[in-house]
Parts: C-alpha cells; sequence; structure tokens
C-alpha cells in the first residue's frame, strides 16, 4: 500500500470514514435508498450578489490549491480497455444493516451487479469523521472478484465540536478562521487515510465528495466551505495520492461557489440511464474545469459508472488492480 503513515495518522489509528450517492442536477441530492423526487433547489445568484463577492475571494484558495496539483504513477499492472467500461460504487447504504451511525443507519442495499469491472468504494458513514462500518468487508469482496478499486470520501462541513478540537491541528494557520477550517479538512482526509489503511484499501486516487449532507448542512460562506475542501485535498496529495472531484456543477457551485481545484471530476446525472449519464462527459457538465472520467446513474436501488472518452486506455490511473 502507497502510504507514508504521519504523526497525525499513527494517533488516528483507532478511529474511520461512507458516503452517500448521486444526484439530479438542480435538485436537493438524495442517497441511494431514497426514492422520493427531491424539491428544486433555487437557480444561481446573480452577478453582484453576496456570492459572487464570495466566489471572487474564493481564487486565493484555488491558487494554493493549483499549486499543489501533480500527476500520480500509472499502475501498468491495469490492462487498458476499449471503450467505455461498466463499474459501480458502494458504502455504507450496503453494509448489512443494523450498523451505521444513527443518522445513517446501513440499509443492506444490492451489491454491484456482475457487469462491473471496478468499484468506487465510500470510506465515510455520510459527513467526515465517521468510517464506513463494513468498509473491510466490501474491500474483501472486490479483492474475492478481482475488480479494480478505488475510493471517495464525503467532505463536509465541520460541528462547532470538531473546530474546537481539529482546527488547531495541521499545517495551517489556526489563528485564522480559514486556517482552521483547511486544518480540519486535512484532519477528516488524515481520518480517512488511517481508515483505508486498516481496511486494506489500496487506491491511486481518493475523489472528494463535494455535496449537501443532511444534518452536517455546509455553511452560507462559500469561502469557508472551500477551505475545508482545500484543507482535504493538501492532506491526501502529501501522501501521495491524486485527487478528483464528485459532485455537479449546481451542486459545486452552491458550496464553493468559483473554488476550482482544476482535477478530474466524477459527474453525478441521478436516477436517470445510462446515456444521461454518459452525456455528463461532455463540457456542458464541467464541474470545476477538470477532466471527465466518469458518469454516474442510480438504478434499480444500485449506483452505477460508465468510463468516459479516453479513460478506459489508462485505467491504471484511476483505480488499484487486485
Amino acid at each position: 500500500m502507497r502510504l507514508r503513515v504521519t504523526a497525525v495518522l499513527a494517533t488516528l489509528l483507532v478511529l474511520a470514514g461512507c458516503g452517500p450517492a448521486a444526484t439530479e442536477e438542480g435538485t436537493v441530492p438524495a442517497t441511494p435508498e431514497e426514492t422520493s423526487e427531491a424539491a428544486p433547489l433555487p437557480s444561481a445568484a446573480p452577478s453582484g450578489s453576496p456570492r459572487a463577492e464570495a466566489d471572487a475571494r474564493a481564487s486565493d484558495l484555488a491558487g494554493l490549491a493549483e499549486e499543489l496539483a501533480g500527476d500520480q504513477p500509472t499502475d501498468q499492472s491495469v490492462a487498458p480497455r476499449n471503450g467505455p467500461v461498466l463499474g459501480a460504487d458502494i458504502s455504507w447504504p450496503q453494509c448489512p444493516k443494523g450498523m451505521g451511525i444513527e443518522q445513517r443507519p446501513t440499509l443492506g442495499m444490492p451489491m454491484p451487479v456482475p457487469e462491473a469491472e471496478y468499484v468506487v468504494i465510500g470510506l465515510t458513514n455520510g459527513p467526515g469523521f465517521t468510517p464506513n462500518p463494513c468498509l473491510a468487508d466490501q474491500v474483501d469482496w472486490v479483492a474475492e472478484r478481482g475488480l479494480l478499486v478505488s475510493a471517495y470520501s464525503v467532505l463536509s462541513y465541520p460541528t462547532d465540536q470538531q473546530l474546537a478540537e481539529y482546527g488547531a491541528t495541521g499545517p495551517h494557520d489556526s489563528d485564522d478562521r480559514l486556517g482552521r477550517l483547511r486544518n480540519v479538512g486535512h484532519q477528516q482526509a488524515a481520518y480517512n487515510l488511517a481508515t483505508m489503511q486498516r481496511a486494506g484499501l489500496q487506491t491511486p486516487i481518493v475523489w472528494l465528495d463535494v455535496e449537501p449532507v443532511r444534518d452536517w448542512e455546509w455553511s452560507a460562506d462559500k469561502v469557508a466551505n472551500a477551505a475545508v475542501v482545500e484543507g482535504a485535498a493538501r492532506a491526501y496529495r502529501e501522501e501521495g495520492y491524486e485527487i478528483g472531484v464528485y459532485s455537479t456543477p449546481y451542486m459545486w457551485d452552491e458550496i464553493v461557489g468559483g473554488f476550482e481545484l482544476g482535477v478530474p471530476e466524477w459527474r453525478a446525472a441521478g436516477q436517470t440511464s445510462r446515456a444521461e449519464a454518459a452525456s455528463r462527459c461532455g463540457e456542458d457538465w464541467s464541474i470545476q474545469g477538470g477532466r471527465a472520467v466518469f458518469g454516474q446513474w442510480v438504478a434499480d436501488r444500485r449506483d452505477h459508472n460508465i468510463t468516459c472518452p479516453g479513460i478506459a486506455a489508462d485505467l491504471g490511473r484511476w483505480f488499484h488492480a487486485n
């Protein structure tokens, strides 16, 4: 496993990190187990609004994030494919019933279809600092079938208690509010890295899931929200992982505004179809200026994914081969 265990990770080995699934563009996101229609969100704010001012201030965050960007080595053991490749993602909803935190009880939902060639596994039980309660079993399930594997982590805005506990620990200035929030994001990532190590999950990339998190709502300050994302991105990169973003253009804008990491994108289409998910690979669905890697859709109580054009030729960049 490609991990450098830092002092922070060593203190977190007794801890662990799974996230909700895709959403229809322009709707309140729903986890895969939710079947009812979600209510529409308001449209984007006009120029000159407080959001536009926040977006402008976010440029400083984007600049630092871009400095941290870098390509990761390709896993040459993963053979290239021809054409789109079908896969899946799983997390706490697929754990056996009776597990998980009170706000996210596990559901025993079905595992991926036999046609899936790769699986992206969620690390948290919804928000940050909560473990996917059956992560090790899911890692074993994927390995037993010889599937390609990678990981994603849901990010969330800290509670007051979490800000107090983690805000002073990390590489950022704890005397500054944004610095404390970056440290919290950094610690969410460290928590997940400890979870991954304990479960034996190997991956070249960790996808940052940026979407509304029920019961752990993001703040109204998009620059503050972006600081959490930035801190997590830095932590994964420091440990040698590539990062990508899972979201939709609408959700990203509502949470972090104009903040851009410029990293690869995993684009959600919601309860639609494979064709609609594939269409998300187009430039019109760009989230934050990165390359389109997957489109995701929900059907038959499962999260399905399809690779975007050109991705199948270098699957080793995106997955670990079991």
